[in-house]
């Protein structure tokens, strides 16, 4: 049976590497490891992964924008971590969200339910305002 592929995005070194470990333990191929914004767009692009999990900050780059512009090429599951999760959620009310520090447990929770998310649920990411739209002030 074929393991499913992740792709982490990660800006602390010792989290990415420590997570994907943890990944790999759990049965899943970890596809690749970003640590900024630019290196996960092109990851995700290269790599075609089954899965993305993103942390929401990246040192001078966003989350949230990586997803925004993965999923202009169509949906792409993915969970997010942060320490904060209060502005994906007010973002992006639908993702699925993994607030640091989390259990094993919660990670794979949050994988299955990035899976099971109806397509349609996943594209309204791309019907709902972007990020550079409600930070510039301009509607969507």
């Amino acid at each position: 049976m074929k393991r499913l592929r992740i792709l982490v995005v990660e800006d602390d070194g010792i989290v990415a590497f420590l997570l994907g470990q943890i990944l790999e333990g759990m049965g899943y191929e970890v596809c690749g490891i970003e640590h900024n914004e630019a290196g996960a767009i092109a990851a995700a692009n290269r790599y075609k992964p089954d899965l993305m999990i993103v942390d929401e900050q990246l040192g001078r780059g966003s989350g949230l924008s990586v997803i925004e512009s993965v999923l202009q090429n169509g949906p792409m599951p993915h969970v997010f971590v942060s320490g904060d999760t209060s502005r994906i959620r007010t973002l992006r009310p639908l993702a699925i969200v993994l607030e640091k520090p989390y259990f094993e447990t919660d990670l794979e929770q949050a994988i299955w339910r990035a899976f099971a998310r109806p397509r349609e649920a996943a594209h309204l990411d791309q019907i709902l305002p972007t990020v550079a739209s409600i930070v510039d002030g301009r509607n969507a």
